[in-house]
């Protein structure tokens, strides 16, 4: 079903907002890709303003991962990269250890920004993955499809 609804997809200009149906994909193709590890999880799309376009939860998920995985597409939305080597960055670097105590921010692998050519439309959060590095897979999967069916020819 996720391949079927990726293909679906069609070129836009970089400036085109996201949209539901994109969201879904995205979602669909995060879903698949950690169910592909045998995890089921979180996911939340925002669109370029930071607003949530989708947020669903798998039942078999603690309710805490939807909330996380809206905060790490914030997080991606906001800082243009991905939120596991945002982290990481954070945590070696003491100029940049103050960005945990901001509000919105989650510094957790699994948040990814959404481009349409080079320009940020939005992010994909994942969370319940089983760790940070595979809520990154699954959210980076689903950002490379949906850069790769939105590609301009």
């Amino acid at each position: 079903m996720a391949l079927g609804a990726a293909s679906s997809l069609h070129a836009a200009p970089a400036n085109h907002p996201l949209t539901l149906e994109e969201a879904q994909t995205l979602a669909s193709n995060a879903q698949a890709a950690c169910q592909a590890l045998g995890r089921e999880i979180a996911v939340g799309v925002v669109d370029a303003s930071g607003q949530s376009l989708l947020l669903l939860r798998n039942p078999s998920v603690g309710p805490h991962n939807l909330e996380a995985a809206r905060r790490k597409a914030f997080t991606a939305l906001s800082t243009k990269q991905s939120t596991l080597m945002l982290g990481r960055q954070a945590r070696s670097q003491p100029d940049t250890a103050a960005l945990q105590y901001l509000p919105e921010l989650l510094l957790l692998g699994g948040g990814v920004p959404v481009r349409r050519a080079e320009a940020v439309v939005g992010a994909v959060g994942v969370a319940g993955g089983g760790g940070p590095e595979n809520d990154d897979r699954c959210a980076q999967s689903a950002a490379q499809a949906f850069a790769a069916t939105t590609a301009t020819p």
